[in-house]
Formats: C-alpha cells, structure tokens, sequence
C-alpha cells in the first residue's frame, strides 16, 4: 500500500462519473462533500496487500495513527487514489482494505471521512504549509506482522524517562531546573541563550522538524548535497564538491584518531538480529532499526561500530598491559530509522557517516582520565575543522544518581576544562548501557540541537559480549568500554560549519567555508579573453591548492559575482597590469578587502591556513566553462 499525506486546511470533492461499472450508486448527498482541518490521506492499495487485508490495514492504521499525531488532528480523510502505484489491487480487496483501515482508525478514536471508491472525483485542497504537510508512505503488512519499527526498550524507557534537569557551573555550583509551558526556569541563562535554548530543547524532548533549517537552501544553493527522490528519505546525495568536502573530513578525523593511537578496523553493515548478544545490546540503545529478511536470516543494519568492534574484541587476547587499548572505525554508513518529522537536512539522517572510537579500559579511573585524553583530541580536532571552541557548542553531560555521587568532582572537573555552564540530566537509575556520557551540541537558529561529540563509560557491555583482559594477578576480568565519536557524523559537521555560515551572513559578515574545505580555493579571474593565456601560467605557482579559472564570456563583474556566490576565499583578477608580471590583485573573502599581492606570498598564505589538513584536487574541470549544472 502507498499513501500520500497532506494536511490541510480544506478538501472537497464532487462525484463526476463511475470508474468501475460495479460501484454503487450513490444518493446526491453523497456525490458532494468538504472536509476541514484533516489530515487526507491519500491511499493506494496494492497487489501484495490481497494476502493479508487486515495486516495491511492494520500497518496503514498505525503509520496514519503517527502522522496525524505529528500534526495534531483526530480527523482523517480517506481518499482512494489509484495513482500512487502501478500494481494495484483488484477492486473488491482494495475496497475491502479500505473499510478494515477505516474500522482501524474509528476503533483508535478518529473522526473518518471516506470518499467513494470506483468514481472519478473532482477536488480542491488547500495544504497547510509547513515541512510534515506533506509526506508519503510505503506499508507493507507483512512489516507489521512482524513488527515494521523495531523499537527497543531503551527506546521506551527513553520516552517515559524521568530524570532531573540541572546547570552545572564551572565553580561547581548546580542550579536544579523546571520547565512550564516551554519555558525553562532555575537559572539566570542572561549572556547564555544559547544554553537556555538548548536546555528547552533538551527538556521538552521535541525533535520535530517544523521548519526547514538555514543550511538546506545553502547545501543546495551551493551544490554540494541534495535529497535523494529515489531513495528512503534520510539518504541524500553528494555532489562533487560535497563529495570533496566530505571526503576531507573523512580523512581529517580518522587522521588524528589514528595519531591518537587507534587501532583501525572494518566491519560488516549488516548483523543478525537473533544473536543473542546483540539483540540483548540492542535493547539498551535509544535507537530504531532498519530490518534486513537476507535469504538466510533476520538482520538489521548497524547504528554504530558497537555491534564490529565488540565482536572483535571478544576474540582479542588482552593483558592489562595494552590498557586502554582503543579501535576505531569510519562507519560509511550507520543507519538509523528515524521518525519521517524528525528528519532534515545534514542535522538528522537515517543514513550517516560515524567515526567511531571505542577504548577498553580497565576501571572507572582509568575511564575517567583516558575520558578527558580524549576529550582534548575531540577539542582540537572539531577546532582544526572550522568550529571555535568552546563558543559554537553546548554541552550535554548525562549521569545516572549514583556516578553523580561517586564521581561529582570528576563532573565538575570536567564542566571547569569546558569553561562555560553545561547542562547536566541526572538519573535515578541505570536506563541505558552507560553509566556516563557526554554530547557536544550545536543549536541553530531554527532552536533546534544536534550532537556532534560525543563519549560515553559503558558498564555492561563486555560482559555481555564476553570481553576479557588478564589483570595483574593472571585473572580474567570484565573491561569498562569507553564509546567515542570525536566528530560526531560527519555529515553534522558540514551541518555545523553551514550553519554557522548562515549565521555569520544574517550578521552582515560574508558566510564562508574553513579555507582548506573550500571545493575552489583560488579562482583567476581574466578580465579579457587576451588575459586567459597569462592566467593559466600561474597555476603551476599555486602548487597544492584548489585553483580554477573561469574562462567564461562573462562580463568582469559577472565571474567575480559568481565567485563570490561559490565562497571562493581568495579571487585573484587579471588584467593588462597583472598580466605583465609582478603582483596581482586578490579579493579576500574573509576580511572583503582587496590586496596587491605577489602570488608566491599567496601561495604561503594559503598554505599556512591550510597546514596540517589533507588536501585533495578540484573535484571538477578546471575550467569553469566546462562544469555541468547539477541543480537548476
């Protein structure tokens, strides 16, 4: 079955003629009809819901059941609509799927409005305007069966989750928090607003995305990444100079982890949902799977490097003498089933790129210092790629009642090395896997938050995965595992940096990326088509830098404005003068003044804002006239 949702201010329709001969005729009170403040659902049946009608309503029922209570209405619309799909029922079992689901929703406390089935139909709607009016759906019934959203009971402890929200001082005083109708109180959050928009987020627990964030128009504007039509949304698509910008973090991050001394590992995407250690593990993890029928088994797609690296471990012969001993890998991709409203953009995905990094260790003081070596490489690291520390971020810290006890001047430590106030949720049980963890986050201006950083202490999971080392006294013993993403996904970051930008133009400074992340780093820029010779014999003097040359028709101030439109940092212009040797007029974005400066003085520049990041070549022809279009 496919529905498409719409949730509308209005839908009315009128009865024209029968579709199919065997429908019923209808009296004229039933040929005319308006519905307002509904959400509409337009529905196709298909060929494969005939084996399971009532499975197939009852899946229907339930993804109906959770758009409209991401919209906040009880009245539906159901609208038969044979075009969503090009292998429909037959007529009776799809009339008999939408009475079942009608039953389903009037059984669940909704006000249902059903068109006529077998008519051609006339309509008008008007569609609210916000991200989740419109959205469409899959359902299969047999997902149902066997349950379509694997939901685990961290999931479920998550959502009744009580816990006490705090603000923890670098001095190490903790102010208690509340929260009533949206608004925080305990805390004077003046000259800390940011904060206070990240604690109401954190406390109201809404991940809703009611507005499209600052960076889509950018990601796009600037053709680096793009939503993907074709695939399950959350899965995007990268231009080359996405790919690039990607590319270079990837490489960056796994450069410093490696030099942290991580041990490099790959694991496999896919896992079996029955192993006994995993299915326990993944009942404590706040995360929705993606579930794989593979010939032989039940699967579901990895999250995280968790599932690999334990099994790795597991069979590692260890001594006390390796700890802390960590692994790390790069996850392309981790998968998560994230709810459809929830999504947007970079900040939250179902497909994302996870830097992972899990150390064994082997007691809560050996945690707690490695926690904080790896806290300084998270630090510079998230630094070195454009963010200004500890400014862009806020930090959430997650304890249970009991670390709080033990452990309250390890917190305050670690709020006094942050250097700002950090919000602290404290437990009074163990919920989850981990006993301690920490996520960076950084709050856009949509009032929205993400985590990038992220380290936890996890207490349970060697054990359950059968995890030893031999301490000093040749005995088998059980490690704590530390879980470290030093970046967060890397989709985030761009996230972040666009973000960032975004903010940076609404303040009147021109929005920009880190240089060495620039997909052009140098444009020439010749001022006649006499210059264009001259200009390409400066490229070898730009060595290990992205140049182009824009060797279009345009007019002087055309490429310079279509420069400035990609970011380009640095725009140098060719003329006669220049042309003739010795300096050459530079544009530069950053601070907008325009300098003479003699190219290999350029070049140095360039290459000192760009030390000790990789470094890849242009991801398109040199030549801007050469480039295709991607979104148009």
């Amino acid at each position: 079955m496919r529905i498409l949702f719409l949730h509308v201010d209005s839908l009315e329709y009128e009865v024209k003629e029968k579709a199919l001969k065997a429908a019923p005729d209808l009296p004229a009170s039933k040929r005319r009809a308006r519905v307002d403040e509904a959400l509409a659902a337009f529905i196709s049946a298909e060929k494969r819901d005939e084996a399971n009608p009532g499975g197939a309503a009852k899946a229907a029922a339930e993804s109906i059941e959770d758009v409209a209570g991401q919209v906040h209405t009880k009245r539906i619309v159901l609208y038969p609509y044979a075009h969503l799909s090009s292998s429909l029922a037959a007529p009776g079992p799809a009339q008999e799927i939408l009475g079942l689901l009608e039953k389903e929703l009037v059984a669940r406390g909704f006000e249902v409005h059903g068109s006529p089935f077998g008519y051609y139909k006339s309509f008008k709607v008007a569609v609210k305007g916000h991200p989740l009016s419109e959205l469409s759906r899959e359902i299969v019934a047999e997902a149902a069966a066997s349950g379509k959203e694997e939901v685990s009971d961290a999931v479920k402890a998550e959502a009744k989750l009580v816990s006490h929200w705090h603000i923890l001082e670098p001095d190490g005083h903790m102010h208690h928090l509340s929260i009533k109708d949206g608004k925080v109180g305990g805390y004077p959050f003046e000259g800390h607003e940011r904060l206070r928009t990240f604690a109401t987020y954190e406390m109201a627990k809404s991940r809703e995305a009611k507005e499209e964030p600052a960076h889509v128009r950018l990601m796009q504007e600037l053709e680096l990444v793009d939503y993907e039509p074709g695939s399950d949304p959350g899965n995007l698509r990268y231009y080359p100079k996405g790919k690039l910008i990607k590319a270079l973090l990837e490489e960056f991050i796994s450069e410093r982890v490696r030099e942290y001394g991580a041990l490099e590992v790959e694991s496999p995407v896919m896992y079996d949902f029955e192993h006994p250690a995993l299915k326990s593990y993944l009942n404590r993890f706040p995360a929705r799977q993606y579930i794989v029928q593979t010939p032989n088994k039940r699967a579901f797609l990895r999250f995280s490097a968790c599932f690999g690296q334990f099994l790795i471990m597991k069979d590692m012969v260890i001594s006390y003498k390796q700890l802390p001993l960590p692994l790390y890998e790069l996850t392309r991709y981790s998968f998560r089933a994230e709810q459809r409203g929830e999504l947007a953009g970079l900040r939250r995905l179902r497909a994302f790129t996870m830097p992972d990094c899990h150390a064994l260790v082997s007691d809560i003081e050996m945690a707690k210092e490695e926690l904080m070596v790896r806290f300084e490489l998270a630090w510079n690291l998230l630094e070195d790629c454009g963010l200004s520390m500890p400014d862009d971020l806020e930090v959430g810290m997650r304890v249970t009642q009991a670390f709080w006890d033990e452990h309250k001047d390890f917190v305050i430590a670690y709020a006094k090395r942050w250097g700002k106030p950090i919000l602290v949720e404290m437990w009074s049980d163990q919920f989850f896997y981990f006993v301690q963890k920490y996520e960076w986050n950084f709050v856009d201006a949509n009032a929205k938050a993400a985590a990038l950083t992220t380290d936890q202490i996890d207490t349970e999971n060697a054990k359950r995965f059968g995890i030893t080392f031999t301490d000093e006294d040749g005995k088998k013993r059980h490690p704590l595992i530390l879980h470290l993403s030093p970046s967060g996904a890397v989709e985030r970051v761009i996230y972040a940096l666009l973000e960032k930008a975004a903010a940076a133009a609404k303040a009147g400074r021109p929005p920009m990326l880190p240089v060495w992340l620039s997909p052009t780093q140098v444009r020439l820029v010749p001022v006649a088509a006499d210059d264009v010779e001259y200009a390409r014999t400066l490229v070898p003097r730009l060595e290990g830098i992205r140049v182009d040359l824009d060797d279009s028709g345009d007019s002087l101030g055309k490429k310079i404005r279509n420069a400035e439109k990609e970011w380009v940092p640095y725009i140098v212009v060719i003329g006669k003068k220049e042309a003739g040797g010795g300096p050459v007029n530079v544009r530069i974005r950053e601070t907008k003044e325009q300098a003479e400066m003699e190219v290999d003085a350029l070049r140095r520049r360039i290459h000192a804002e760009t030390k000790g990041r990789p470094f890849r070549p242009l991801a398109e022809p040199f030549h801007v006239s050469e480039r295709p279009i991607f979104r148009g």
